[in-house]
């Protein structure tokens, strides 16, 4: 299957039936007409090589029909009655002949050419929004091991390079490859004797382009790699520009990136020279071969068992067979060079999405009783120690619990299992008594609004950033959310309101509305479980109040677990959760917590800033 997998994504163009119909006739009927202008030429080059006046266009047909009896029956006689004697004017006939012939062949070429190059961009098309798509379903964890900027390599670079493949299977080599065989089919009806020699040299051929196609095909992937990793460094670099400038470490990053840049230059040229050597010795072995025809045929006329007139067609549809299969070379390179992008596209397509057995799970109700974490252990991959470690934790409906902890004591983590963006390597979370894994991902995710610390804001409207993700947001709950989130007032402020559109990443807008933003997107979902990973850390003390109020009044009848970076926030939860190296080391109320545990002591005392 491995070898097959261009094979495998090129078969989806047969999904589009007549535009793969349309550019195989297509690309035949421009052969044909080809072929056809090559025969007609044998009596063209006859009357002219001819001293003989007898010799017109009319009496080779009768001479020809003669020869093939069984043909002659199926020619009209009228039609061989009306062919000139005249000598010139039989030449002007075949020419008129052979100019339709080029139209009609010019006008088969272009629907050829229309036709598969359609077909492969709408098939790269399809490809490239499956992947995408696909890519969305990742597990997160699959995603931060292998990266960003890998996945979006393979699915914008590794499509275009798997669109270049299908192209010169489509557009080019089908085109060459209908026209070297309708030549070489010429090159037959001539005399079948010099076809003998190609035949044999054919597999010859063949395998040196095999072999070249290997290293071709390895190279391109090593190529796509040095692209990756040169995606990746320059991702890092801009998207982290502020911290390269403040650290003045612009010398840093262009080395970083000038590494990046010389392997790809390397490993391209190892493509190329790939490439260049296969041509020159593919064409070497071509020419050998017509120069072994050339010495047969001129030993075929020696000897009076051939005419001239024959030898030289013959040899010239064979010399325009070789130069419509010389380009082979360079599309069965492109072929090769096309497969490791599918390969790579293959492996990402291959890796289990989330909600894989959607229509396997049952839909989970509404929650409404309690969350419990059982014994829940995980470990990012790679890492040496847990991140969250044997915690057992219920959460009753309706309340209010506050996580603290120093950074990296699991918190962000055990918030990130309930949403099930990772899943525990041992133990279970239970939602209402039903363990998240066994229902349905979208149920669970549609009830649960979170608002994390850096929010995610594209480009667009505020309309659409605050309803992302939903079909349909009434304008009743636009307003109730941008109210509760203390964004209203801002944006009622901007020229456009609602429909003032946004930068990538929010830009216009400050640390604070951005965020006030992602907590209307979380509250106008309606959510049965609120999750606010520090939510209000980059908002000023006068709106946080305000916020907290808010969802105070929000939060009746729903889960709010908090991962709290400030006092006030702590301060208002029904129940404090304090985490140490991905353990809960205490629980309890505000006033118990600072009686009795050491670690919320030292929290309290910097503010629940660390």
């Amino acid at each position: 299957m491995k070898h097959g997998i261009f094979w495998h994504f090129a078969r989806r163009m047969l999904k589009r039936r007549k535009l793969a119909i349309g550019a195989i006739v297509f690309s035949i009927v421009s052969a044909g007409g080809l072929a056809s202008g090559l025969i007609a030429i044998g009596p063209l080059l006859k009357v002219l090589m001819s001293g003989e006046a007898s010799v017109n266009l009319h009496s080779i047909m009768v001479e020809w029909l003669s020869e093939h009896a069984s043909v002659a029956g199926y020619v009209p006689d009228a039609l061989v009655a009306a062919l000139p004697t005249d000598r010139f004017l039989g030449i002007a006939t075949i020419l008129g002949a052979l100019l339709a012939l080029t139209i009609f062949g010019a006008i088969a070429n272009f629907l050829h050419q229309y036709c598969s190059l359609t077909l492969s961009m709408v098939t790269v098309s399809e490809i490239r929004l499956s992947a995408y798509r696909h890519a969305l379903r990742l597990p997160l964890s699959v995603v931060l091991r292998r990266g960003p900027a890998e996945i979006v390599s393979r699915v914008t670079r590794d499509t275009a390079e798997l669109e270049r493949g299908f192209i010169a299977l489509t557009s080019k080599a089908l085109s060459q490859l209908t026209k070297g065989i309708a030549a070489f089919i010429a090159a037959v009806w001539f005399d079948w004797r010099l076809t003998i020699v190609a035949i044999i040299v054919a597999p010859i051929i063949g395998t040196v382009l095999r072999k070249f196609g290997k290293r071709i095909k390895r190279g391109s992937r090593n190529t796509l790699k040095a692209y990756e990793d040169l995606l990746r460094t320059s991702n890092e670099s801009m998207q982290g520009l502020r911290g390269i400038k403040t650290a003045t470490a612009e010398r840093f990053a262009r080395r970083r990136f000038g590494r990046a840049n010389r392997a790809v230059i390397t490993q391209d040229r190892r493509v190329r020279l790939a490439r260049a050597l296969s041509t020159p010795i593919v064409e070497v072995m071509a020419i050998t071969a017509i120069m072994g025809l050339a010495l047969l045929a001129a030993h075929e006329i020696v000897q009076g068992r051939m005419p001239f007139d024959r030898f030289i067609m013959a040899l010239g549809s064979l010399g325009v067979a070789g130069a419509s299969l010389r380009p082979l070379t360079g599309l069965l390179n492109d072929i090769q060079a096309a497969s490791a992008p599918a390969e790579r596209l293959a492996e990402i397509m291959a890796i289990p999405g989330e909600g894989m057995r959607e229509r396997d799970l049952p839909w989970l109700p509404r929650h409404a009783k309690h969350i419990a974490f059982e014994r829940v252990s995980f470990r990012y991959e790679g890492a040496e120690r847990d991140a969250v470690h044997n915690v057992t934790l219920t959460i009753n409906h309706g309340e209010f619990v506050a996580i603290v902890g120093p950074n990296g004591c699991g918190k962000t983590t055990l918030a990130s299992l309930l949403v099930r963006l990772f899943d525990p390597t041992e133990g279970s979370v239970a939602m209402d008594g039903i363990d998240v894994q066994a229902a349905s991902l979208s149920s669970l995710r549609n009830q649960i609004g979170v608002v994390p610390q850096e929010p995610l804001l594209v480009r667009g409207s505020i309309r659409e950033n605050v309803a992302l993700g939903l079909d349909h947001v009434s304008a009743q709950m636009m307003d109730r959310a941008l109210t509760l989130a203390h964004a209203a007032q801002f944006v009622a402020a901007l020229p456009n309101g609602l429909d003032s559109e946004l930068g990538e990443g929010g830009t216009g807008l400050s640390g604070g509305q951005r965020q006030r933003l992602a907590i209307a997107r979380a509250l106008v979902r309606d959510p049965s479980v609120l999750i606010l990973d520090e939510a209000t850390s980059q908002i000023d003390a006068e709106s946080e109040v305000q916020i907290s109020a808010a969802i105070d009044d929000f939060r009746r009848g729903r889960t709010v677990i908090a991962i709290a970076h400030r006092l006030t926030t702590v301060r208002s939860a029904d129940r404090i959760v304090v985490m140490e190296d991905g353990r809960v080391s205490d629980m309890g109320s505000h006033a118990q917590l600072l009686q009795r545990c050491d670690l919320y002591r030292r929290l309290v005392q910097t503010q629940l800033v660390s």
